[in-house]
């Protein structure tokens, strides 16, 4: 895939010192990591290696500089989310996948930035909870789910939107664990009944963070601090609509895992949709969801501290979990529930490839996962060179690749 011709580097690198510059003192230390974590990324500051074709009639050479691995980093997450869903693909089940969103609503949304931790994790847990006990209700499913939730917290233009994307296949486990209950082909529960459930969750959640003390307030919220304040504040949440909305489902376990793709690993703005960069603004496209076809993908233009501002505002705490399982897919019982659910639906386990096991052998060379480009023969790294450092093997004609 070739390198797109402008980066959130090129913007970083280009404006990032006036940025930090005319916002001292407001800018958190994780967004000062990840500003210099894209900025050196893939370039000689993180070191690399050189790679050369083992077709010795061919020898193509390639330098490939480190990327730096952060999460936020548009570059990086390519790879991530291959070797994430290389472990998920062995954990699919031969039944249809439903597609769940909850949406935190504008008016905690300020709150939430100023509490990401808290909120983030109690929108999360709520969303889960809610549709856990939807699914176990033995008026609905009467069944034991499981539940992938990622945590995006962006709009189309960069702007704050906090909302969980789940993926939940349509059945589960029966309460005592004797048979697989499947849902309906095409329906698995109503999202009113999800709102709100989630509704009074999500409140009662956050009234008790308040109580102990986990809320913390700024600017012109912090009145919010006083309970009784606070909870006039709440009060109107709980007349209002709350959206939970619940797509149609997949065609298939393979196409899950295509939407997985995109969705758990992704970043607030991919490269490619950046469009030009100047002084005054940057272009990028963004998708009107509400025009269908193609007029839906637009053009905006911000000034560049504005985009970095909006950019910087999608960095989570660190450590923070945005990728969780729930239920049946929890990291404590996930192996035994998915063998069980195999069991139960009379399906094996899927067969491994052998040729995704590594090859252990000690003296044996480095082999990139890509072939040669040129005539398709396994590329061997040659040299391996340090942080700061460029590499000494440079043959007259040599190719830098930074994709």
């Amino acid at each position: 895939m070739s390198r797109p011709a402008l980066e959130v580097a090129d913007i970083f690198s280009d404006h990032g010192a006036a940025w930090r510059s005319a916002n001292a003192g407001h800018v958190s230390l994780d967004q000062l990591k990840v500003m210099s974590a894209i900025e050196r990324c893939r370039t000689a500051a993180l070191g690399g290696h050189v790679a050369r074709c083992e077709n010795e009639a061919c020898g193509h050479t390639v330098i490939a500089y480190n990327s730096c691995r952060n999460r936020h980093c548009p570059k990086c997450q390519g790879a991530a989310a291959r070797e994430w869903l290389a472990e998920r693909e062995a954990e699919l089940l031969p039944v249809a996948y439903f597609h769940v969103v909850y949406t935190l609503p504008s008016e905690l949304r300020d709150i939430a930035y100023q509490n990401k931790r808290v909120v983030y994790d109690l929108l999360m847990k709520a969303a889960a909870e809610t549709t856990l006990a939807i699914a176990a209700d033995p008026k609905r499913l009467a069944a034991r789910i499981g539940i992938t939730a990622v945590l995006h917290t962006w709009g189309s233009v960069l702007t704050h939107h906090p909302h969980v994307h789940m993926i939940v296949p349509g059945g589960g486990l029966s309460l005592d664990g004797t048979r697989w209950i499947a849902s309906r082909s095409n329906f698995l529960v109503h999202v009113n009944v999800l709102a709100r459930l989630f509704q009074g969750k999500m409140l009662a959640m956050l009234m008790h963070a308040h109580a102990v003390g986990q809320l913390n307030f700024f600017n012109t919220h912090a009145g919010l601090a006083d309970k009784r304040t606070f909870k006039r504040f709440i009060a109107p949440l709980r007349h209002i609509k709350w959206v939970v909305y619940c797509k149609a489902p997949f065609a298939g376990p393979k196409q899950v895992l295509r939407y997985l793709s995109r969705y758990t690993h992704r970043v607030a703005i991919s490269n490619r949709r950046l469009i030009a960069a100047a002084d005054d603004a940057i272009a990028f496209r963004w998708k009107d969801y509400r025009v269908n076809g193609p007029g839906r993908w637009k053009t905006v233009r911000l000034h560049p501290h504005e985009f970095i501002r909006r950019f910087l505002l999608h960095v989570l705490p660190k450590g923070f979990h945005r990728i969780r399982h729930y239920g049946l897919f929890a990291s404590a019982n996930r192996a035994e529930s998915i063998a069980k659910a195999r069991a139960l639906l009379d399906v094996g386990p899927p067969a491994t490839d052998p040729q995704q096991q590594p090859d252990i052998a000690s003296d044996a060379p480095r082999v990139l996962p890509c072939p040669c480009p040129r005539c398709g023969a396994r590329m061997i790294v040659i040299e391996v060179f340090a942080r700061g450092c460029q590499p000494s093997w440079r043959p007259a004609s040599i190719r830098i690749d930074t994709s």
